[in-house]
């Protein structure tokens, strides 16, 4: 019987509720529903442990993980699951590269770091991936922060013989995605990119600090898409009566035959912190069959499940 991927988590918000709710959730039900690939490198949805987690709300810090992601501000609700008790306490996360030893030492017994912390923190995001490398675990950043982008970086998980993974996760059906479809979709067909917009709104947490620290999410956003120079990106909204729901719209304006117009207008309503989970749950069990394979630097079978992998602009 294959041994549980052992994942640490830094950020207990949204993101991490769903994923920590949704492992108990297959666990107990064997259902596959919202489940990309049921088995990678021998891991079902189940067999992952969160065996350390890292936050900065000192309301947070010192409780069970499973208690603290219901503690505000998280809004993403309770799934229909016995969620037992972790027995994992959140431990203080760091600040910045002064306190690596003190992390890197609390990961011992982890296999994968999933950096799932608030993107716009680019100097936490490298002192994480300086603390995993000291730890010997595989890195997974899924904030827009770049990190798998730096070649310095890449070279320094090779050298350390360790696993590579980011950046920035693309949602398992979000607004990038949807997008970037269409826009697939519209040039394979033969018809001419006009213009295009999105609009994104959102109610957590996550959201809301996106609002307040935007400069590495836009780009991200742009890697993700084709003919990006034609697209136009509102800037983000934050709206709490949203919850953990984030509202997109979309425009694509184009001409076909004879230049004749061709408009088009999505709205998509889902739970973001869902989607991010249904990535996450993948990501951690590449980086730990990677790491179990002994591969190391940038894990290329992870790229399509990132906007913005080694070589997209930061």
């Amino acid at each position: 019987m294959i041994k549980p991927a052992r994942v640490a988590v830094v950020g207990v918000g949204n993101n991490t509720s769903a994923l920590v709710q949704g492992i108990a959730f297959y666990r107990q039900t064997g259902s596959l529903a919202g489940v990309q690939r049921p088995m990678i490198d021998g891991l079902g949805v189940g067999d992952v442990d969160i065996v350390a987690a890292f936050a900065t709300s000192p309301e947070k810090v010192g409780k069970d993980l499973t208690e603290a992601i219901f503690l505000p501000p998280n809004n993403f609700p309770r799934l229909d699951c016995d969620l037992p008790k972790a027995e994992v306490a959140v431990t203080k996360g760091l600040r910045d590269a002064t306190e690596v030893d003190r992390v890197a030492q609390a990961l011992a017994g982890a296999e994968v770091l999933l950096y799932s912390a608030p993107s716009g923190r680019p100097e936490t995001a490298l002192a994480y991936a300086l603390a995993a490398r000291a730890a010997g675990v595989a890195f997974v950043n899924t904030t827009s922060d770049p990190v798998a982008r730096h070649q310095a970086e890449v070279d320094q998980f090779t050298a350390a013989g360790l696993p590579l993974l980011g950046d920035d996760l693309t949602s398992q059906f979000g607004t990038s995605i949807l997008h970037d479809t269409l826009l697939r979709l519209l040039a394979a067909r033969g018809l001419t990119l006009v213009s295009s917009y999105q609009v994104n709104l959102g109610g957590t947490e996550d959201f809301r600090n996106l609002v307040e620290n935007p400069n590495t999410k836009k780009q991200s956003k742009l890697n993700a898409l084709s003919g990006a120079d034609k697209v136009q990106l509102a800037p983000l909204g934050y709206l709490p009566q949203l919850g953990s729901q984030k509202v997109a719209h979309l425009n694509i304006e184009a001409q076909g035959w004879g230049e004749t117009a061709v408009s088009l207008d999505v709205k998509l309503k889902v739970h973001d912190p869902s989607g991010a989970a249904g990535v996450n749950i993948d990501l951690v069990r590449i980086a730990c069959g990677a790491l179990r394979d002994g591969q190391k630097g940038y894990v290329d079978a992870a790229a399509p499940l990132f906007k913005s992998p080694p070589g997209t602009a930061v």
